[in-house]
């Protein structure tokens, strides 16, 4: 239960950073004069406040639930953590309310941080279009890039994985998607957040130049 508390509040809690995220770079992009103001170090930490206040009470909701069920079966979790959905397949209780409110508080956290996240990029495509030079067009839209694929990388996932009919879990398919939000794309973030460093792509560049011309020269 402790394991899963914790996956669920660092999920939540991502969920809700990616949001805030949207939102910094919407007012960065169409409000850069009030910038300072709106996304001062205060304003800030609340929005980390929230986030992880907001991870904490779904942690606890869901976590106290799935805790009052009875597990008299097989005590082998089909997973690489204590994740949600194994456990409700390891339970000989009536797991239908669970279900209901692990779809409906999930639904709800990634919905409503995909929403705002939808509506700030709807603003910054609005303001980006509006903007003549070409250069500044690929300026705005590189500083959104490393977001939006993390964004659907993990989006992606976890849509697939907890906003679907129980019945139609796959108890291998899910682990390899489990181990896909929970590692790889962790794991992707500092990479694809660094492509926007100009020294990163040039040492990238470098390292893709060597490896292509060693392959040249060996095959001639």
């Amino acid at each position: 239960m402790t394991q899963l508390g914790l996956l669920i509040v660092l999920a939540s809690a991502e969920l809700y950073l990616l949001a805030s995220m949207a939102y910094d770079r919407y007012v960065a992009i169409c409000n850069p004069l009030l910038y300072p103001v709106l996304m001062s170090s205060t304003a800030c930490n609340s929005l980390v406040v929230v986030c992880y206040t907001s991870g904490i009470i779904n942690s606890l909701t869901v976590t106290s639930f799935i805790s009052k069920l009875s597990f008299c079966r097989a005590n082998i979790v089909k997973s690489f953590f204590c994740d949600i959905c194994p456990l409700l397949a390891l339970s000989c209780s009536d797991t239908q309310v669970c279900n209901i409110l692990v779809f409906a508080f999930g639904a709800f956290i990634q919905m409503s941080s995909l929403l705002v996240i939808v509506v700030s990029y709807t603003f910054i495509i609005i303001a980006i279009m509006r903007i003549r030079l070409a250069e500044g067009k690929h300026k705005a839209f590189s500083t959104c890039a490393s977001h939006m694929t993390t964004v659907s990388l993990l989006y992606g996932t976890l849509m697939f994985m907890y906003l679907r009919p129980t019945s139609k879990s796959a108890p291998n398919q899910d682990q390899v998607v489990s181990i896909f939000y929970t590692m790889v794309t962790p794991m992707l973030n500092p990479i694809i957040y660094s492509l926007r460093n100009q020294e990163v792509k040039q040492a990238l560049k470098k390292i893709l130049y060597k490896i292509l011309y060693k392959g040249r020269v060996v095959q001639a």
